[in-house]
């Protein structure tokens, strides 16, 4: 007979909390510090090594041991010390000043809202797909190391992202194991009585219970938000089923329940959020729910309320072709929000659906979130360079007639999260370095001190890093093997793939058309005689998912795999299967050289070529995202000539080339170019002039820092400016913009005169303002230029400002003959006081 199971489950608290020091193993266990800060490893593994090795998540551990394990080790004098000690340092760490607290203890920023869709913390939390959650993630925890005051937003998914299995025809298939809340590292939000949060959202005519979760980041909290109540019905429990599943129908549910029902969770908690930032379009909703929620404190009209609160709302795009924009048909909209437009927002439904169109009266249009974000905020950013220039194009057709230039949309460049992707021996290096708080503030001595590292100190860092990684791979190739079904001989052939000292070539990354992971696959007979070569022979790792949906990311991982199928060449190229965070980390931990082959502009920034910086790997990439700023040939290599890809259908077998000859000639020659002592000098030095130029300037902790002070603070401050005095400034900005849109077709001009000398123009301007009050414009004179750094503003001066003939006024202004005179025409644009002009006011009249 068996013996009697006590069943136990985290939910309801019934872990074996009586024990003495369990509470501190699961405070431990419930804040996922460990993510990035591996300091409590020892701990978890010396409960269940096995367990920890496969699952990586301290709450699983602690909850799959048995109580006896428990209470055994606890009773060990020396575990209990170093379990209590580990405690302490994590409460003195998470309770000290941080970066922010020491450089602006003044600030009047309290609280930012980060909304996300998806959200990378650890595998052992699987609800992200990608990049998006890999910013998102990173971002949080550079927050919580600097300090700055972040709460996130986002859903929990019941299966998150899918996982990947490839069979033996080499094909991927789809599986999407659920997601048990218990054994996540998360916990129900409950009130001081101890009843669980939950928060009700209605849709036309039903309502959806949400349940609420929390994650501990640090010292930061991100909330999630769950539709799988048992007072839902079967179909709404499933609206946090999957990420980026089902049909356009489930997608805007979960936005609205992200949006809506993630702003109703910071009220119901008491977080009053200074900043909203808007990690993508997907939380647009929050503007009009955060707007709602001024109404019901001010009592002010929507116009108003929305004045006033998107002051504090900064959008965050990810997209590069207008294609990645949600868009949702009116019906639909009018199906879910029609109701919530008038008797809560007060506004009709046309009105509504006017915020999300290009045409407000267009009505077949479709409702973009990406146009609701923007009329929505403050402040607009890309996430690099190059996609700052392509979304003011993207989004030119919000602001008729400016240049695209001048369209407001700035940007921040990604980065990552370093200690989170960092190995344990590249850590040591760069403490040695550098010292242990490198990531904790500012990064500007770090260039210096990594480059006092010789060159031998190095080889052997990036040795050491082969021989580890070669025996991850082949682990895991053997394991995905078994799954397969394979042969004996494959199997132990497994056992035995690759060689630490050659030169690893990585590729992973999500399977799209347009990222080309084919690429190297253009002449397959080339790349075998590259990857063959007996003198300097290269070995090739890839990992990579295709959306399900995506029948032709699925076919070009088909074809990696029929190739690595090949006798010749299954000894030198593998495809790892399942890419998540854990394999990643791997990869970019043990790979020489990142590839990436993105056609231009397509990657926004990218931030796998990252995170193999901080260990020494480098990079071989098309100029595009942020690699369009990082490269220089003291760091990498590049491909491709800084152009536009417009749809040439030569392109790819030409940059094909261009890669095999790089590889050929720059690439393996100078891997393989050893001195005396086995170290390849020039590799040597390329590797340690990409760490200390670029690992500091694309870590999450300087862009962090950056939308700290370039976006949150200044947010902030335009909140509580716009709030002020029952809103007074929020109040007259509306007086001003309706004003100004119901006069401003009787702007026009009336003469100008100009004359000139050797040195300078002088412009004089009559203007015909109608009732428009002057000081409600500025009087430009502007040239063109090749981008948004070399184009001229010359502000005219209103002259006889006392006199105001037939509703005109007169202007003046006085510029250096630098350029022609035909290159300067006159303008009106908006001007108020605290008011981002274009974003808020769109109006511009220029000289015939």
């Amino acid at each position: 007979m068996l013996n009697q199971t006590r069943v136990s489950h985290p939910i309801y608290n019934l872990l074996p909390v009586e024990i003495e020091g369990f509470d501190c193993l699961a405070e431990l266990a419930l804040n996922m510090r460990w993510a990035w800060n591996h300091s409590t490893d020892g701990v978890w593994r010396q409960l269940d090594h096995e367990l920890w090795e496969i699952t990586h998540n301290p709450w699983v551990v602690l909850q799959t041991v048995s109580r006896d394990r428990i209470e055994c080790l606890l009773a060990d004098p020396v575990f209990r010390h170093k379990v209590d000690d580990l405690l302490k340092t994590r409460r003195l760490a998470l309770a000290a000043p941080a970066w922010f607290q020491e450089q602006h203890a003044d600030s009047t920023l309290g609280c930012i809202a980060y909304f996300s869709m998806e959200f990378m913390l650890s595998e052992s939390l699987p609800i992200y797909s990608g990049g998006l959650g890999n910013v998102a993630g990173d971002q949080l925890k550079a927050a919580s190391d600097l300090g700055v005051p972040i709460v996130g937003v986002g859903l929990l998914y019941q299966q998150g992202y899918f996982r990947q299995l490839i069979d033996k025809q080499g094909e991927q298939q789809a599986l999407f194991p659920y997601n048990d809340p218990g054994q996540l590292p998360i916990t129900p939000v409950r009130h001081a009585n101890g009843e669980w949060l939950r928060l009700e959202i209605s849709f036309h005519g039903y309502k959806v219970w949400l349940r609420t979760w929390q994650v501990e980041v640090g010292r930061v909290k991100l909330y999630l938000l769950d539709s799988n109540d048992a007072a839902n019905f079967p179909e709404h429990r499933g609206i946090t089923s999957e990420l980026y599943g089902g049909d356009i129908e489930l997608r805007l549910k979960q936005e609205l329940l992200l949006g809506i029902g993630g702003w109703r969770l910071l009220a119901a908690l008491g977080i009053k959020p200074d900043v909203c930032h808007l990690n993508e379009g997907h939380a647009a909703f929050a503007v009009l729910e955060r707007a709602y929620c001024y109404m019901q404190q001010t009592g002010h009209a929507f116009a108003v309320a929305l004045a006033a609160t998107r002051a504090g709302n900064l959008f965050t795009t990810h997209t590069a072709v207008a294609a990645g924009f949600d868009r949702f048909e009116p019906a639909l909209i009018a199906q879910y929000l029609a109701g919530y437009a008038e008797h809560k927002l007060g506004i009709s439904l046309h009105q509504l659906l006017a915020l999300g169109r290009q045409n407000p009266d267009d009505e077949s249009e479709p409702f973009n979130m990406a146009y609701l974000a923007i009329r929505g905020s403050g402040a607009v950013n890309a996430v690099s360079q190059l996609h700052g220039k392509v979304s003011r194009h993207l989004f030119n057709n919000l602001f008729p007639h400016w240049p695209p230039e001048e369209v407001p949309v700035g940007y921040v460049t990604n980065g990552v999260h370093m200690p989170t992707w960092d190995s344990v021996a590249a850590d040591e290096l760069w403490t040695e370095a550098c010292g242990k708080e490198r990531w904790l503030g500012t990064t500007v001595n770090l260039e210096q001190d990594i480059r006092k590292l010789s060159d031998q100190r190095l080889w052997e860092f990036r040795i050491a890093a082969s021989e580890s990684f070669v025996s991850l791979v082949r682990k895991q190739l053997s394991r995905q093997r078994a799954l397969a079904g394979t042969s004996v001989e494959v199997l132990v052939e497994a056992k035995h793939i690759f060689d630490p000292n050659v030169l690893t070539l990585g590729f992973a990354r999500r399977f799209a058309t347009y990222k080309r992971p084919n690429l190297l696959l253009q002449d397959p007979e080339r790349l075998l005689r590259l990857l063959t070569n007996a003198q300097r022979p290269v070995q090739l790792i890839l990992a990579g998912k295709a959306h399900p949906a995506d029948k032709a990311g699925c076919a070009l991982i088909k074809e990696w795999n029929q190739f690595i199928q090949r006798p010749e060449v299954s000894r030198h190229v593998v495809f790892l299967a399942d890419y998540d965070m854990h394999l990643t980390s791997h990869l970019v931990q043990g790979v020489d050289v990142w590839l990436n082959t993105p056609l231009r502009p397509w990657e926004a920034c990218g931030t796998s070529g990252m995170k193999v910086l901080v260990n020494g790997g480098l990079n071989l990439s098309e100029l595009d995202g942020w690699w369009a700023e990082a490269y220089s040939p003291a760091v990498g290599w590049a491909l491709g000539d800084r152009r536009e890809h417009t749809g040439d259908t030569g392109l790819d077998a030409y940059e094909a080339n261009c890669l095999y000859e790089l590889l050929e000639r720059e690439v393996i020659p100078e891997f393989y170019d050893r001195d005396e002592n086995n170290i390849p000098n020039r590799w040597v030095n390329r590797m340690r002039e990409s760490m200390a130029q670029l690992t500091p300037r694309f870590s999450a902790s300087r862009a962090v820092c950056e939308y700290t002070t370039q976006h949150y603070l200044p947010a902030a401050n335009a909140y509580h400016e716009r709030c002020e005095n029952n809103s007074v400034n929020a109040l007259k900005m509306v007086d001003w913009q309706q004003s100004l849109t119901q006069n401003w077709q009787h702007l026009r001009f009336v003469d100008l005169t100009v004359t000139s000398d050797e040195t300078q123009y002088e412009f004089s301007l009559q203007l015909f303002l109608g009732e428009i009050d002057p000081s409600a414009i500025s009087v430009e004179l502007f040239a063109d230029g090749s981008d948004a750094d070399t184009i001229e503003r010359h502000t005219m001066q209103r002259v006889r400002a006392d006199t105001f003939v037939n509703s005109s006024a007169f202007y003046k202004a006085v510029i250096a003959r630098n350029r022609s005179l035909t290159d300067y025409t006159p303008r009106v644009i908006p001007c108020c006081a605290g008011v981002s002009i274009p974003l808020e006011c769109q109006h511009i009249l220029w000289k015939p």
